[in-house]
């Protein structure tokens, strides 16, 4: 290790150190004006348009995936685009948000005159409230940093890193104020296995036409045909009556096995497994895997109003990628 590589390491130490401190801070703007923001924009009917330049711009568009994501129509528009013609992004109810560490660039000055011109409400997230931009908003909400964290207070930083929580923040309680579910985060976020888990039920994932199935007297060479045919590493026994009694598993074969039974005087009802875990095949298949997890098994019985109806086995899980 080079004595440089310490030095590297505590940088990089102030670093975490003084961002998290940054955004510690934020704390104390989170009073009356930051709620007419959240009012403001939950009332609104038409969009959020996000607009920023430079890293913030980039913060910007971070801003408007979360939104979008949660319940919150939003549009990203860049502040040098829109003042080439862009500006017919914003439409008459919506609102604007505009991001700038300083307020008072060029594009931040040339912009916002022209959409409060429009008639559009302006919300500034800025660090200071002298700027441009604070001045000629109708509503502030401070992300105000005291300096950057590189050594020479120039890269934008502790400010982007403000501007990210305080965009998550405003998201969050907008999520809050419109009651927004996990069946609707599931509708916006249909692909990976985080919304897989949020929608796909059992009987989307287990092979319906597979019902590995023994009576209670089924002897125990056919029972074993059973398990090895349907590939699922087990089967369910059913009385006369269609109720389910149990299940045996390829363990349940082995351990069969290695007591020395004598095979041929027994039937299903002897090796079967008493009271077997169970799903309702409208459940979520995520609460499969997790009562597979559970119980540490690796097949689930599953029942439509109260009857059998086949096993939902961690393979169909594994293979939508809910896990």
């Amino acid at each position: 290790m080079k004595k440089s590589d310490g030095k590297i390491l505590d940088l990089a130490r102030r670093v975490i150190s003084q961002e998290a401190e940054s955004v510690a801070n934020l704390t104390s703007y989170i009073d009356e004006s930051f709620l007419e923001v959240v009012d403001l924009i939950f009332n609104s009917k038409g969009r959020l348009i996000v607009t920023g330049i430079g890293k913030s711009a980039i913060i910007g568009t971070k801003i408007v995936a979360t939104m979008n994501s949660t319940g919150t129509p939003a549009i990203f528009m860049h502040a040098a685009d829109a003042i080439h013609g862009d500006l017919g992004i914003i439409q008459k109810d919506d609102v604007v948000l505009c991001i700038s560490k300083s307020g008072n660039t060029p594009e931040i000055k040339v912009l916002v005159p022209l959409i409060a011109r429009m008639g559009n409400k302006i919300i500034a997230m800025v660090s200071s409230v002298d700027s441009f931009l604070a001045q000629h908003a109708d509503y502030i909400v401070r992300a105000t940093v005291d300096k950057e964290s590189d050594p020479n207070n120039l890269a934008p930083t502790s400010s982007t890193t403000t501007q990210l929580v305080m965009g998550d923040a405003l998201a969050v309680c907008l999520l809050q104020m419109r009651g927004f579910s996990q069946e609707q985060f599931a509708l916006y976020h249909p692909g990976g296995s985080l919304g897989k888990r949020l929608y796909l039920r059992v009987s989307d994932v287990m092979d319906l036409n597979v019902r590995p199935v023994v009576g209670m007297n089924e002897s125990i060479q056919n029972t074993i045909i059973n398990i090895s045919q349907n590939r699922l590493g087990a089967t369910v026994v059913l009385d006369g009556k269609g109720d389910l009694q149990g299940i045996i598993t390829d363990g349940d074969v082995r351990r069969m096995v290695e007591k020395g039974s004598q095979v041929e005087h027994l039937v299903a009802k002897d090796i079967m497994s008493h009271n077997p875990k169970q799903i309702d095949i409208n459940d979520m298949a995520v609460n499969a895997f997790n009562i597979m997890q559970k119980n540490k098994i690796t097949s689930v019985v599953v029942m439509k109003e109260g009857r059998y109806v086949g096993l939902v086995h961690i393979h169909d899980i594994l293979r939508e990628g809910i896990v």
